[in-house]
C-alpha cells in the first residue's frame, strides 16, 4: 500500500509533500517527493493518555469503533471500574475484548481494587493479582495510585505494588487532586509518574516541578482544560491529553481531536499540541504505536487542514479503520459477565428520621469531580428529613449491590430535579447503586428498574420509566456503540426535562460515591469526609 499527502513531521517540526510505502502492517519508506501528492496532511494519530473504557459503557471494541472516526488509534486504558467488580477475571475480559480488534488498547494493572476500606467492593485484587497482570504484554503500567495517603505513609501493601512495577519497568500513574507542596514531592518522589486529576494551573506548575508528568483532562463530568490550557506554551514536553471519563454520547461527537482543534484555536504551536496529543503518551508508556517513521507500526491519520483538523481517514497497522467519519471497525459479540446479588428495595427503606438541627450535604460543582460541604437545616414531614425542590436539596442513597444491606442515605445540592428519580450502577469506585431522587417512592422504582436488568441506568418520572441495561459487570453494554450513543442521549434528556442542569448528569452521579475525590462523598456505608478521609459521624 502506498499514500501521499503533506507529512506532519511533528519531531522535527516541519511539514513535507512525501510518499509512505506500507508492507506487513509497517512503513517500509518515507520518501519526499516533488510531485503531486493528495490533497490532505498524514501525522501519527492520537492516543487518549489515561481513559477507563467502561465509562462510555461500551466494551473494547466498540469504543474502538467510535474513537477511530475521531483520529484515535489508541488509549491508555485503567480498568479498575470492573476490576471492583469482578477483580482479575474482569480485567482479563477487558484485555480479551480488546484483542478482538486492531485498535491498541494498553491496559493497565489496577493498583486500588477496592479503592477504599470504607466502602463495598465486589473483588479485591492484591499484590500478588498486580505481579501476574503487570508480567501480561498487554498490560503497560501500574494504573492510578488513588491511596496517595498510603504513599505518603509508606503503606507496606500500597509501597509493594509500587515496588513490583519499578522492578519490571513499567510506569506508575498518580491520582492526587489537591497535592501540593512537600506532600506532593514527596508522593512524586515515591516512584509516582503521572497525575490526571489537577484542577487548577498551580496545582499542575508544582507537580509539574518534580519531574510529574501532567494529563490535561476533558471527559464528560471532569473539565480541566480551560483550566491547564496555558500550560501548553512552556509545558508541551511533560504533558499528554486524557478523557478519563468519557459516555458514549461525548465519544460520538469526539475524542483527543477535539482538545488539539481548542488547543490550536487558543493558538499554541501546532508541533507543541501535536507532541502532546501523538508523541509524549507513546514515549512515556513505551507503547507499540507508530509514530510515523520507517520501521514503525503504519499507525496514522489524515486530515484536511492544519486549521478546521478534520480528520479524513485513520489507519492502524495498515489498516484504514475509518474513513470521512465512518468507522469500518466491525462490532463482535461477547459474553456478559457480572456480580449484581441485590434483591427489589421498598420505599420504607429510604426514610431518614431527623435527629439533628443540622444535616451535612453535598454541593455538586458542575464540571467538576470535587464537592463542596454545606450543613443546612434540614426540611421535615413530621418527622422525617425529606427532599426540598424550592431549596434544590435531594434525597441521595447507595445501595450495596453484592450484599444485602441498609442503604446509606444523605443530601445532595445543585442536582436540580424537580419530579422523579434517577439511579444508576455506574457509581465509582465499588459501583454500587446510586440514586437520587425527589420522593422515595420514585428512588425505589428508579432502584428497581436497575435490580430487575442486574445493572444500568434508569431514570422515573411521572409515570414514565426509562431505563439502559448494561449487563457486563452493570457498567457496559453489549448493543452497538452508536445505538448506546441515542439511548444515552434519549434518557439524558429525560432527566433534563425532570429539571436537572447539569452538563451531563448521569456521570455527575457516578461521581458522588468516589470517596478519593474530595471533599464529600456518599459509599455504602455512609457519608465521608474526603479531607479527613474518615467518615461523617
Amino acid at each position: 500500500m502506498t499514500i501521499t499527502g503533506k507529512i506532519i513531521d511533528i519531531q522535527n517540526r516541519t511539514i513535507y509533500p512525501a510518499v509512505i510505502k506500507v508492507e506487513n502492517k509497517r512503513i517500509v519508506e518515507i520518501q519526499k517527493t516533488s510531485e503531486p501528492v493528495a490533497d490532505q496532511y498524514i501525522l501519527p494519530g492520537f492516543v487518549d493518555a489515561h481513559v477507563h473504557i467502561e465509562s462510555s459503557m461500551l466494551v473494547p471494541t466498540e469504543f474502538a469503533r467510535l474513537a477511530v472516526v475521531h483520529g484515535t488509534v489508541s488509549t491508555v486504558s485503567d480498568p479498575h471500574e470492573i476490576g471492583n467488580v469482578l477483580g482479575v477475571p474482569g480485567v482479563e475480559f477487558m484485555i480479551e475484548n480488546g484483542n478482538l480488534s486492531p485498535f491498541k488498547f494498553n491496559f493497565g494493572a489496577p493498583s486500588c481494587v477496592p479503592a477504599t476500606s470504607f466502602e463495598t467492593a465486589g473483588a479485591i485484587i492484591d499484590t500478588k493479582d498486580v505481579a501476574y497482570l503487570l508480567k501480561k504484554p498487554e498490560v503497560k503500567y501500574l494504573a492510578e495510585m488513588m491511596n496517595w495517603p498510603g504513599v505518603l505513609h509508606q503503606d507496606p501493601v500500597v509501597m509493594e505494588k509500587i515496588a513490583i512495577a519499578k522492578e519490571l519497568g513499567k510506569p506508575v500513574d498518580g491520582h492526587a487532586p489537591g497535592l501540593m507542596g512537600e506532600d506532593a514531592k514527596n508522593y512524586i518522589t515515591a516512584g509516582i509518574s503521572t497525575d490526571h486529576e489537577c484542577f487548577t494551573e498551580e496545582e499542575a506548575l508544582g507537580k509539574l516541578k518534580h519531574g510529574m508528568k501532567i494529563l490535561i483532562r476533558e471527559g464528560s463530568a471532569a473539565k480541566n482544560f480551560e483550566a491547564l490550557a496555558p500550560l501548553i506554551k512552556e509545558h508541551a514536553a511533560h504533558l499528554m491529553f486524557c478523557s478519563d471519563d468519557k459516555h458514549p454520547d461525548s465519544l460520538a461527537e469526539g475524542h483527543i481531536n477535539s482538545l488539539v482543534k481548542r488547543s490550536l484555536a487558543k493558538g499554541n504551536d501546532l508541533y507543541d499540541v501535536l507532541q502532546i496529543a501523538c508523541i509524549n503518551p507513546v514515549n512515556h508508556y513505551q507503547l507499540a504505536v507508530g509514530l510515523l517513521k520507517e520501521g514503525d507500526p503504519a499507525d496514522f491519520i489524515t486530515i484536511d487542514n492544519t486549521e478546521d483538523f478534520n480528520i479524513l481517514s485513520t489507519y492502524i497497522n495498515g489498516e484504514l479503520v475509518a474513513e470521512n467519519g465512518v468507522s469500518k471497525l466491525a462490532s463482535t459479540k461477547c459474553d456478559p459477565i457480572n456480580n449484581f446479588q441485590v434483591k427489589p428495595v421498598d420505599a420504607s427503606q429510604f426514610k431518614v428520621l431527623k435527629t439533628k438541627d443540622t444535616i451535612p450535604v453535598i454541593e455538586v460543582i458542575d464540571g467538576e469531580l470535587i464537592t463542596r460541604r454545606s450543613d443546612l437545616i434540614p426540611t421535615t414531614q413530621g418527622e422525617f428529613n425529606v427532599s426540598d425542590t424550592e431549596r434544590n436539596l435531594l434525597k441521595v442513597t447507595v445501595v450495596n449491590r453484592y450484599n444485602e444491606a441498609k442503604p446509606a442515605i444523605g443530601f445532595i445540592k445543585n442536582f436540580g430535579i424537580k419530579t422523579g428519580a434517577i439511579a444508576s450502577s455506574v457509581a465509582h469506585d465499588s459501583h454500587n447503586i446510586i440514586a437520587v431522587g425527589v420522593d422515595d417512592e420514585s428512588i425505589t422504582s428508579a432502584i428497581n428498574l436497575l435490580v430487575d436488568h442486574k445493572g444500568g441506568l434508569s431514570a422515573v418520572n411521572k409515570g414514565v420509566k426509562m431505563s439502559i441495561p448494561l449487563p457486563i459487570a452493570g457498567l457496559m453494554s453489549d448493543i452497538d456503540g452508536y445505538q448506546m450513543a441515542q439511548d444515552y442521549i434519549a434518557i439524558d434528556a429525560l432527566v433534563k426535562e425532570m429539571g436537572s442542569q447539569l452538563i451531563s448528569p448521569y456521570m455527575s452521579l457516578s461521581f458522588m460515591a468516589l470517596l478519593v475525590i474530595p471533599s464529600i462523598k456518599l459509599s455504602d456505608l455512609g457519608l465521608f469526609d474526603g479531607d479527613k478521609f474518615e467518615f461523617i459521624r
